[in-house]
């Protein structure tokens, strides 16, 4: 399935070869409204048919980790979600050069994204790597991760989907296994590994690993599907 179409590329003359910048243009998913849910079709530019797994990486950084794993995963559709202009631009330039046409970037706070555009039992995956910590106490607050945001994850995903979360920071990680804890639609699955499910570093964690910190990981289900999620074909498994 080709998931990048022709009419979402802007108008160009055809006569030249597009820029690097002009091609990165079209990596960019900009909602004609904000307050509408996503439709998965529109956002990957496929009018045939909604991608068969999609992946939302929150909070995407610069895009090395879902760049990698697009290219991992081609018959994937993967939405990097970034607040910062800088460096949805730098994920945005990263796919043209790759040709990584199962990638869409969407600009915007994460917390929004989930809680008012994902489409209810549509995502396969959210991850969340090396979220800010904030550690300061009257900060903590602001923590992407808390169990509001974590129960409108679970809304998202689909029956056996799942949520990774990495992070060094030992005290927000305590932060974010209690907000779990609290969620009545989430439960830990303790089987998976980082190893298995995301295969795939950012650079910060390749950068922490250099310095010896401990890597922090978690993943979650949704509780009251979990049960029947291993009676789904192919939904023990994490890939593509």
């Amino acid at each position: 399935m080709n998931l990048l179409s022709s009419r979402t590329r802007p108008h160009v003359n055809n006569s030249r070869p597009l820029a690097l910048s002009e091609r990165a243009e079209t990596f960019f998913h900009r909602p004609r409204s904000w307050i509408a849910r996503l439709d998965w079709a529109t956002v990957f530019g496929s009018a045939a048919a909604i991608p068969a797994r999609v992946e939302v990486d929150l909070g995407a950084g610069d895009g090395g980790f879902v760049a990698e794993r697009a290219r991992r995963h081609p018959a994937c559709a993967f939405l990097a979600v970034e607040r910062l202009l800088g460096r949805t631009r730098k994920i945005a330039r990263r796919a043209a050069r790759l040709d990584l046409a199962n990638v869409r970037v969407l600009r915007i706070e994460a917390s929004y994204a989930v809680e008012r555009l994902l489409p209810p039992h549509s995502v396969d995956a959210i991850t969340v790597l090396f979220p800010d910590p904030w550690p300061k106490r009257r900060h903590h607050k602001n923590r992407l991760l808390q169990t509001s945001l974590l129960d409108a994850c679970a809304r998202a995903l689909k029956p056996n989907g799942w949520i990774a979360i990495k992070t060094d920071d030992s005290a927000y990680f305590a932060h974010i296994r209690a907000a779990a804890a609290a969620s009545p639609l989430l439960q830990l699955w303790n089987d998976a590994t980082a190893e298995t499910l995301l295969p795939e570093i950012t650079d910060f964690e390749r950068d922490f690993l250099k310095e010896g910190r401990p890597i922090h990981f978690l993943a979650l289900r949704p509780r009251e599907r979990a049960a029947c999620a291993a009676s789904v074909p192919g939904a023990s498994s994490p890939r593509c």
